[in-house]
């Protein structure tokens, strides 16, 4: 499974409302394309783009950017975050 879970912080709320992103914790050994790929698959969305980065706690997070028709907003309801 590449996705693990979606992160619920105060800045994941933030980057929701401003820039239609949501943030997942991700397998480490996942790219770029696997994680567009699985989250368009699973949630079916449209991804714009994936960026990622490896926090201290040594987890690989996944930014992702949905296009202007796929509410990030709409989709964290449906997962339960807000």
């Amino acid at each position: 499974m590449i996705i693990k879970y979606p992160l619920s912080t105060e800045k994941t709320i933030r980057l929701m409302e401003s820039d239609n992103m949501l943030i997942f914790i991700v397998e480490k050994s996942a790219t770029k394309k696997q994680i567009k790929e699985a989250i368009e698959e699973l949630y079916s969305v449209k991804v714009v783009r994936v960026n990622t980065a490896i926090d201290p706690k040594n987890r690989k997070k996944a930014y992702i950017k949905f296009s202007e028709e796929t509410p990030a907003i709409d989709l964290a309801t449906q997962l339960g975050i807000m």
